[in-house]
């Protein structure tokens, strides 16, 4: 199989197409014929060497996001999947498993059929943010009626917390550029406040005691602290924990914990279906242009997701 792959950690020019095995179905597993693969800023990181899984040997080959058609299952895998159904799946890349290829071998609890009415290329940006936005609203366990703020509310991640807190019956507050301000209210935020750096006295302006937890998407981290209730926590993606000022605490998530997660991943599905949340496809390239779309990504300003074509 082909598979967008590099040796040594670096720029975009280091992804290049290689020849790979093609992947053999585990005990519970599926292979998935991928013909799509979001492209996510945790990609870009794990390329310039910023998530590197310890022991693991190149060629490496990131990516979090696939969909395509299920080409073969493992033995004793429990599943009413068949062979060439339409599926998603979330990817734990190590090494040279990853999701920027051809053939992709996943746990089955990993997959689930595409949302109906909805293509491969907009399925393969749900199943990772869409998981992280779940696992992050559990993670505050918040009573329905509580008022969340999201930073990076345009984003992927973002914006799927903005529609899955309005799902919970939340009130949402959330940051925007001024030509993101459209964008951040038609995803359900009822409240929508400019980014950057007068974003936290501006939660406070609408909340006087401050909000009861915060999805910190853009990692703005203690710049966002005094828009937080006392004792509030703030749900962050890139590792950062502790307690801070007020008794407000971070609590850093990794989506892996929900990467073995059916039913998750398929109320997702229906959520989908529902119109509940919005499957946003920013471009799609073909596979070899790989090196482009992670350029654009760093480039800031993709709202969606880059898609690449397999």
């Amino acid at each position: 199989m082909k598979a967008i792959a590099y040796t040594e950690p670096g720029g975009p020019d280091v992804l290049e197409v290689m020849e790979l095995p093609d992947p053999v179905p585990g005990p519970g597993e599926v292979v998935i014929r991928v013909r799509a693969a979001a492209v996510s800023p945790t990609d870009t990181m794990r390329r310039v060497g910023m998530r590197d899984v310890a022991g693991a040997e190149p060629p490496y080959v990131v990516g979090m996001d696939a969909a395509g058609m299920i080409e073969s299952i493992g033995s004793d895998t429990d599943t009413d999947l068949e062979i060439g159904d339409a599926v998603m799946a979330i990817v734990v890349p190590n090494g040279s498993h990853g999701a920027y290829s051809e053939k992709i071998a996943v746990p089955v609890e990993s997959v689930a059929r595409i949302p109906d009415g909805a293509s491969l290329i907009e399925a393969s940006t749900l199943p990772m943010n869409g998981l992280t936005a779940r696992l992050a609203l559990d993670k505050l366990n918040l009573p329905a009626g509580s008022t969340i703020a999201v930073t990076g509310a345009a984003g992927a991640f973002g914006g799927y917390s903005v529609q899955l807190a309005k799902a919970d019956g939340h009130t949402v507050v959330a940051d925007a550029s001024e030509a993101d301000e459209e964008l951040v209210a038609s995803l359900g935020a009822d409240v929508v406040l400019r980014r950057g750096e007068g974003f936290a006295a501006a939660v406070r302006e609408k909340f006087p005691e401050g909000v009861d937890g915060m999805i910190d998407g853009s990692v703005q981290l203690d710049e966002i602290v005094p828009a937080a209730k006392d004792g509030a926590t703030i749900v962050t993606i890139r590792g950062d924990k502790g307690e801070r000022e007020r008794g407000v605490k971070f609590w850093s998530i990794v989506v892996s914990k929900y990467a073995k997660n059916p039913e998750e991943l398929d109320t997702l599905r229906q959520q989908a279906e529902d119109g509940v949340v919005t499957l946003r496809v920013a471009e799609a390239l073909p596979m070899d242009q790989a090196p482009e779309a992670h350029r654009r990504l760093e480039a800031g300003g993709v709202r969606g997701r880059i898609v690449l074509e397999f």
